[in-house]
């Protein structure tokens, strides 16, 4: 469903995104970002944890995401996924990445509004409903 106000709220797409030696970018001072490798409280959210084969959870992670409303996968790489998710009335648009961490056995995350400060705790629900969603998914 494309949003009731088009493109008006969709902000710019960060310059910023993508892992860099193993690490997502950080989260900015706003509320409105969780990051699983974030170091404080307010920010901080816990990865995804799987177990078996990295590629076989990886792919159980595109096909979660792809099933979640308003989400557009960008890339897509063995260990690296970025999608965005739009808020169906608004148009609101949150940058969405998870990294492969596998000595870990768990996928990294980040998810960050592009626009506002305060998010009133959107992304932290968004990766809480697709880490339920991956533990459901058949493997």
């Amino acid at each position: 469903m494309a949003a009731l106000f088009g493109n008006l709220f969709s902000g710019t797409p960060p310059t910023n995104l993508d892992a860099k030696a193993g690490m997502l970018a950080p989260c900015p001072d706003a509320p409105n970002c969780v990051n699983s490798q974030a170091r404080d409280d307010r920010h901080r959210i816990a990865p995804i944890a799987y177990a078996g084969d990295t590629a076989a959870a990886m792919a159980r992670l595109v096909r979660v995401i792809a099933e979640q409303p308003g989400t557009v996968l960008v890339t897509r790489r063995d260990e690296y996924v970025y999608a965005t998710f739009q808020t169906p009335v608004m148009g609101f648009v949150d940058d969405v990445e998870f990294l492969a961490d596998p000595p870990q056995q768990a996928i990294q995350v980040r998810s960050a509004s592009r626009m506002g400060h305060s998010d009133f705790g959107v992304n932290r629900k968004r990766i809480e409903a697709v880490r339920v969603a991956f533990a459901a998914a058949t493997r």
